[in-house]
């Protein structure tokens, strides 16, 4: 983006700098616009120029207005979406057309979010004109390189591990031979496991009740958002995982025998879990309607055959809010964090073995569960502790009996 002055406009999101024309040092105004896209991203790019293009204000907010609704792609997008309709044309399988491919097969289309992040801001710059078949090592290891420089081992592992899904795909559907090399990943420690002390789980299920903390003075604004509630409560009291909750259905809740069905899980394959009364009670408060999703969204779209519901996808800032406001540490992830608590907590407890504590999580394999085995493991030497303590004590309240 540039760094001149920005001079904006009575358009809203419409603003223009003082450039030259090209080729020439005369005064010419460059148009740009600022928005945000209907998946929420902020985007910031050149509408035009005013001579060459004969851009004005009011154009620019018309392109502006057509790119918020979705009827226009942002610039990069738009680009992309050549490239790969040139490729088509010539019959190559480049990463662009394999990206639109991938998606078009796995998603409907509408590609996952941070993956179409990673795609636009990393693979396609770099790749977006090339077959996998003509990369080598050092393409790899130069993009990897340039990544490890700015952003997390986290984000390397998942940017490289899409260009590899990407090549896995194009060998797989017979569009494109995979290179002569395997795309490596670094190694990730994704152990990460958060919990709650007493106090922090006090604070927070004061807050979500709605009332005021009595450790702080300036707690004013005790108003929770329902939602966001009902769906902490139930990652605490359940340990679903984010994507279960939001796609949770009234028909997946069995009241009578006491299950809920976990459909699609991360694991893939479909589970039950056990309602608990706090879960139970949880969900009898909900409200119903028509929609099917526990958690329904706010986007309804209406169709001749009846309407197409959706359900909540983003509650981001109203977690937030109950974060701070029960000063709960700054890296602590709302739901996912959750999760970790009621699974620490029962592993802990040193009533619940790992195999049940495995189905309880919906993991796949045992080994997800062992992150936790050193908190059962606390609490069985914890108790081997006490036994040892009743031996030693034994001989003196033999003797103080003998006494007696």
């Amino acid at each position: 983006m540039p760094t001149m002055k920005r001079h904006w406009t009575d358009y809203p999101g419409v603003y223009f700098i003082e450039g030259t024309q090209i080729g020439t040092e005369k005064p010419e105004r460059i148009y740009y616009v600022k928005y945000r896209t209907p998946e929420g991203k902020v985007v910031e790019e050149k509408a035009g120029r005013a001579i060459r293009d004969r851009m004005t204000a009011a154009k620019a907010a018309a392109i502006r207005g057509e790119r918020i609704s979705g009827k226009a792609l942002p610039n990069v997008e738009r680009r992309e979406a050549i490239r790969a309709k040139k490729a088509a044309a010539a019959g190559k399988w480049t990463f662009d057309r394999l990206w639109t491919e991938y998606n078009e097969q796995r998603r409907g289309g509408k590609p996952d979010p941070t993956d179409k992040s990673n795609y636009m801001n990393h693979i396609s710059p770099l790749f977006g004109e090339k077959e996998p078949a003509v990369l080598v090592p050092l393409d790899v290891d130069r993009l990897r390189v340039k990544l490890e420089k700015t952003f997390t081992p986290g984000t390397v592992a998942k940017v490289l591990g899409l260009l590899r899904r990407l090549i896995n795909f194009a060998a797989k559907k017979h569009l494109s031979p995979a290179p002569a090399f395997k795309v490596e990943l670094p190694q990730v420690d994704n152990l990460k496991t958060e919990d709650l002390n007493p106090e922090q789980l006090t604070r927070l299920l004061t807050v979500l009740r709605g009332e005021r903390l009595a450790d702080d003075p300036h707690d004013a604004d005790t108003t929770v958002d329902p939602d966001a509630r009902d769906i902490m409560l139930l990652a605490l009291c359940t340990g679903m995982r984010r994507g279960e909750i939001f796609k949770l259905t009234w028909d997946a809740v069995d009241f009578r025998r006491g299950f809920i069905a976990i459909r699609s899980p991360k694991g893939g394959k479909d589970q039950t879990i056990p309602l608990s009364g706090s879960a139970r009670q949880v969900l009898e408060g909900r409200p119903r309607t028509d929609n099917p999703y526990v958690f329904p969204g706010r986007n309804i779209k209406k169709r001749k055959d009846g309407p197409l519901y959706h359900p909540r996808t983003e509650v981001k800032r109203a977690l937030e809010k109950i974060r701070k406001r029960a000063k709960l540490p700054k890296g602590f992830r709302p739901l996912h964090g959750l999760r970790h608590h009621f699974a620490s907590a029962l592993a802990s407890s040193g009533e619940v073995d790992l195999y049940t504590l495995q189905r309880l999580l919906t993991h796949k394999s045992p080994l997800m569960t062992q992150r936790y085995a050193h908190l059962r493991d606390d609490t069985l030497r914890r108790a081997a502790e006490i036994a040892g303590r009743i031996i030693e004590q034994a001989p003196e309240e033999k003797a103080e009996a003998t006494n007696k």
